[in-house]
């Protein structure tokens, strides 16, 4: 296989769908896929994704990822606007900050709808299409938090470990297809994730970031990068990998 090491430009006449795409981590990897010639189907629950249009080779689309009918739609929204789907980044998450003994059974389940189901079920449409033509690339975003322990986020920490299961389970289902899954786990990075659950979301991010062996918290364009690749040609020996893009956390 000749692989393009030069990037730009390397996702032209590829499809994209990404979650969670009106800000943050899913909207920088949305504009980076764009900038590389991809045309992007750009969801979220949020009607700020819709700002998106303007943009010529994205097309918005606006809903609850954890819901089947959003993954269906998002799949024929692609095949509609671009006729096909090459690639998936799954990227939606939610974050409960409340200790697991003062966790509501609803609190709970509304993480895993979306975190964990989510996932599931826009993989599950994307794989119903890209099985049938051999070829395609799924990226989940995962966190340290599959593999790394902090109080406060149970609910958040065994969503992330579903996803690391998941992306290693569905790459050795759809190996033999052609199709490619895998992860990237960030650590802290500077985002609106925490917006709902502190007025100081973004300044605990940077702070709590430093605490990272590299010294300080991401940017959405830096963890982009990494999602980038791993759904482009140059990963293609790579599959069923949880890439950590945490600044250390986990290498100590």
């Amino acid at each position: 296989m000749t692989l393009n090491a030069n990037p730009v430009k390397e996702l032209e006449g590829k499809v994209a769908i990404v979650t969670g795409a009106a800000g943050g981590i899913g909207r920088a990897t949305a504009m980076l896929l764009r900038e590389r010639g991809a045309l992007v189907v750009a969801e979220d629950i949020k009607p700020e994704v819709e700002q998106l249009a303007s943009l010529d080779g994205i097309a918005p689309l606006v809903g609850d990822v954890s819901k089947e009918e959003t993954a269906r739609r998002a799949v024929a929204l692609a095949i509609e606007r671009f006729g096909k789907v090459d690639i998936l980044v799954n990227n939606a998450a939610r974050i409960l900050n409340k200790l697991a003994v003062d966790m509501t059974v609803e609190e709970w389940d509304s993480i895993m709808a979306v975190n964990a189901r989510g996932m599931f079920v826009h993989a599950r449409e994307a794989l119903r299409v890209m099985i049938p033509k051999r070829g395609g690339s799924i990226v989940n975003v995962g966190s340290y938090a599959c593999y790394y322990a902090l109080p406060t986020i149970a609910a958040y920490a065994a969503s992330k470990g579903a996803v690391a299961q998941l992306t290693k389970v569905l790459a050795i289902e759809n190996a033999t297809h052609g199709v490619r899954v895998n992860a990237v786990a960030p650590g802290d990075v500077e985002t609106g994730i925490l917006d709902d659950v502190r007025s100081d979301g973004r300044q605990f991010l940077v702070e709590h970031g430093k605490g990272a062996p590299i010294g300080r918290v991401a940017q959405p364009a830096e963890i982009a990068e990494v999602i980038a690749f791993l759904a482009s040609d140059r990963a293609s020996f790579v599959t069923g990998s949880v890439v950590m893009a945490d600044g250390g956390y986990t290498a100590v």
